[in-house]
């Protein structure tokens, strides 16, 4: 075993003196050792039930076999980072995370790990560290909210809290409305109740193999829930015992499933960048174009918020990701999971039991997958749209460009009325580099649709979108404006043309006209010099890439 490191031969004495001292008895010197890592919180909703969730994991652990070792790591929940400073912090905890458990794990020479994880940062920074280790491991999420309810209605955080702002400064619902709404939108424990990025992406690691199954979907309060972390609390161990490492797990193959089912549920666009992380981190090479290539071939076959009016409770009881695949078919290929059983006879032992939330491929939601990838003289190493969230009157559009450097200028420029019909909102140097931190544009793009512009208003960002965001808000624009992109050089009125069928960002300003721009070109001061975020911004590489660090 790994662990042998620091229990076996004489010169390791004071290494076993020192476990002796956390009361390892010296029966249990003999078992594998699994390192817990857990992202308990209570700032963040979709953590704070993480102490009962640890209590079923350890007694798993104990049951298989091995013996249990809790650390942790911090993080950050988006929804409180959102609209200032903290969103600069957001996606750089990432690498963090993925930093300190290879830290742990290494130093302590665990045999295997277990990931309680579940908001937006913390599952990917914990898978890629599984990826960059390679020891036995099994992710664990936390689980989707419930619903919550106001006056018969189901509620969920985005629709409710955050696009209600709008709706408040356009008058259409009173203050009194907003506060029922943010007093009743969130009721208890568990990731926020859409498709947004955390539900994306505990999805996509059930997808990949990561999780055992029904794991992705399976809601935070439930008994089914304790069942999946005692379970996975005995499968660890049996990893361990079978050599069975993440990079067997995560293949080239399971990378494209994982990528089909998100683009069959039409999930947030930061799997785009997490999932091209956690491959880097396995050493699986994944260009950008594969997303586009499988969202092509993909229909979408859920329809849960912010796309359409569905909960992931409904997912859950509808069958769950097994389900999804079902219904996938053909399409997914045959790989190992952490489960024990490939994704084949996953697929052959799932039931739908609504086949009106998980939809057949021959009667989809929409005829291609959620995700849609952009180039053209705007973004010539690519750009990302939600175009399940798109409508069909928006999936073209031109417009004039309203330009601001910052999202604190465009949000003010919002709410003070002064966005209208036909405008296309530039939000620039919020990209990795220029954020730093790629923050999220939720707030912005709520208030367009709280006031109801989402049908006239496009919105493109060198930064990204949550996964709650709706309309033809196109992020990730590649190369950044910091690093000089094209997106450095529009000017206030320019007119850019954006069509999603095919595929095309354009800025309609002439090549000679953007030469001289470019050279007149310096950018702005970095806003952020010292601390992590400055040393981020030195090492971050663009979005086309997932933002890692090198």
């Amino acid at each position: 075993m790994r662990s042998d490191i620091i229990k076996e031969g004489v010169e390791r004495a004071p290494h076993r003196a020192l476990l002796h001292a956390t009361g390892v008895t010296k029966k249990a010197l003999s078992k594998p050792f699994v390192g817990v890592i857990s992202s308990f919180t209570d700032i963040v909703p979709g953590h704070i039930g993480f102490k009962d969730m640890e209590r079923f994991i350890e007694k798993g652990i104990h049951s298989g076999g091995g013996y249990a070792f809790f650390s942790s790591v911090p993080g950050i929940c988006d929804g409180i980072a959102m609209g200032h400073k903290g969103m600069h912090y957001s996606l750089p905890t990432r690498e963090l995370i993925a930093d300190m458990i290879e830290s742990v794990v290494e130093a302590n020479s665990f045999d295997g790990i277990l990931l309680l994880t579940n908001c937006d940062k913390f599952t990917p920074g914990m898978i890629m560290a599984a990826g960059r280790l390679n020891v036995p491991a099994i992710v664990v999420t936390g689980g989707p909210m419930i619903s919550g309810r106001y006056k018969m209605r189901r509620l969920a955080l985005v629709k409710d809290t955050f696009e209600a702002v709008g709706m408040y400064q356009a008058g259409k619902i009173s203050a009194n409305e907003l506060g029922r709404l943010e007093m009743e939108a969130c009721p208890g424990s568990g990731s926020c109740q859409g498709l947004y990025t955390a539900n994306t992406m505990a999805c996509v690691t059930e997808a990949i193999g990561m999780s055992i199954i029904g794991c992705g979907t399976a809601l935070a309060v439930s008994a089914k829930k304790r069942r999946i972390a005692y379970d996975s609390g005995i499968r660890i161990v049996e990893l361990i015992k079978n050599d069975t490492t993440p990079r067997k797990i995560m293949t080239r193959e399971a990378f494209e499933n994982a990528i089909r089912v998100d683009m069959a549920l039409g999930g947030s666009t930061n799997s785009v960048l997490h999932i091209t992380a956690i491959a880097n981190e396995t050493g699986v090479p994944l260009e950008l174009e594969t997303f586009d290539r499988i969202s092509k071939d993909t229909p979408q076959i859920t329809n849960i918020q912010p796309n359409g009016d569905g909960f992931m409770e409904d997912v859950e009881f509808a069958g769950g990701i097994p389900a999804v695949m079902k219904s996938l078919g053909s399409k997914i290929k045959d790989c190992q999971t952490v489960s024990g059983f490939t994704t084949k006879e996953i697929i052959n032992s799932a039931e739908n039991f609504d086949p009106q939330v998980i939809r057949t491929v021959d009667n989809p939601f929409n005829p291609e997958g959620g995700i849609a990838v952009l180039r053209g003289n705007l973004a010539p190493d690519g750009a990302v749209v939600k175009q399940a969230a798109v409508s069909k009157k928006m999936m073209k559009f031109t417009g004039s460009a309203r330009v601001f450097n910052s999202e604190e200028d465009g949000m003010k420029a919002i709410m003070g009325k002064k966005i209208k019909s036909g405008d296309v909102v530039v939000i620039r140097y919020e990209g990795p580099k220029g954020g730093p931190g790629m923050r999220e544009m939720l707030s912005p793009t709520s208030a367009i649709t709280g006031m109801g512009l989402q049908e006239s208003v496009a919105l493109i960002t060198d930064g990204r979108f949550s996964g709650g965001t709706q309309g033809p808000c196109i992020g990730h624009i590649s190369p950044e404006a910091m690093e000089g992109g094209p997106i450095a050089l529009i000017e206030e009125g320019d007119k850019i043309s954006i069509d999603i069928h095919e595929r095309k960002i354009e800025l309609l300003v002439d090549e000679k006209t953007l030469s001289d721009r470019k050279k007149k070109w310096t950018p702005i001061p970095p806003k952020i010099t010292k601390g992590y975020l400055a040393r981020y911004a030195r090492m971050v590489t663009s979005a086309n890439t997932g933002a890692i660090v090198r």
